[in-house]
């Protein structure tokens, strides 16, 4: 019986501690976050970021600092778009395409849905921010 419990021990001994990934230095709001500002911990944390691939190259959405938990929410993709920028706003329906200069009134990465004003028209509206730069409005 006791050698059944020790096997059971060491078979679940990885999950009882795992490596996460902690910053080596404070990394601010809007930083790409790079490999060598990351390093290996061994604590179990539950919800914090362990592979390196969920987090170089990302951008951090909130202040990180040394030894702490890095958690999903606390890093997005980079920003494309920043606020005050001037882009395209494009409308896309069936083989209709209406294209016009609009500014951005926030700061959004590929997919996500930002407020834009139309140069034009100066009307406020919302639209998902394409790879290009330019937004995708309905």
């Amino acid at each position: 019986m006791t050698r059944l419990i020790a096997l059971l021990l060491l078979i679940a001994a990885p999950e009882l501690s795992a490596d996460i990934l902690v910053p080596t230095r404070t990394i601010r709001a809007k930083e790409i976050i790079a490999a060598e500002d990351l390093i290996p911990k061994n604590v179990e944390v539950a919800g914090a970021l362990s592979a390196a691939s969920d987090l170089v190259g990302q951008e951090a959405r909130v202040a990180l600092y040394p030894g702490r938990p890095v958690r999903p929410g606390d890093v997005g993709p980079p920003a494309i778009v920043s606020r005050n920028d001037t882009v395209s706003l494009v409308f896309l329906q069936g083989g209709l395409r209406i294209e016009t200069e609009g500014r951005s009134l926030g700061r959004g990465a590929a997919g996500e849905v930002i407020r834009v004003m139309n140069l034009s028209s100066r009307a406020t509206v919302s639209g998902r921010v394409q790879s290009d730069g330019s937004i995708e409005v309905q």
